[in-house]
């Protein structure tokens, strides 16, 4: 079963951008072998970590998105323990939390809609119905002159 993963690793400032090119390979190349796919990689650069790590006040973020199962990512996590480039990783599954947010919206609307019909309304809200929007400029109370507000 694929799922979605984040993996975010900080490389030891002092590596060039063709180690970075390099490590980013490795973890290509793992994830190809696997069955798995990288959907996204975004490579933040070079920051300020909160705390000091060793000696190293600062590492170059790389975050990637990783479609696969636990094996493939049991394997990155063994190699990029051992590398000596990488100051601290970490793997969270993202797939879990989008689905929650799913289950919550669907169960909302569900209450909503049986309420609404329960009330004598249409199970869905109607154009113009229900709050305004905070940029809604309708309301025109400020608009009056100053004498008329004495």
């Amino acid at each position: 079963m694929k799922r979605k993963y984040e993996l975010v690793y900080v490389i030891s400032p002092d590596a060039t951008d063709e180690q970075v090119t390099d490590l980013h390979a490795q973890v290509d190349a793992i994830v190809q072998r696997m069955g798995g796919q990288i959907e996204k990689t975004d490579t933040w650069g070079r920051r300020k970590l909160a705390y000091e790590i060793g000696r190293h006040k600062e590492g170059i973020y790389v975050l990637e998105v990783i479609l696969g199962g636990g094996d493939l990512l049991k394997e990155i996590d063994r190699r990029l323990k051992v590398t000596d480039l990488i100051i601290r990783h970490l793997v969270v599954r993202v797939d879990e939390e989008q689905a929650v947010v799913e289950r919550t919206r669907a169960r909302r609307t569900g209450t909503s809609r049986r309420r609404r019909v329960a009330r004598g309304l249409p199970a869905d809200r109607q154009p113009g119905e229900g709050q305004r929007e905070p940029d809604d400029d309708r309301d025109d109370r400020f608009d009056m002159p100053a004498e008329e507000m004495r």
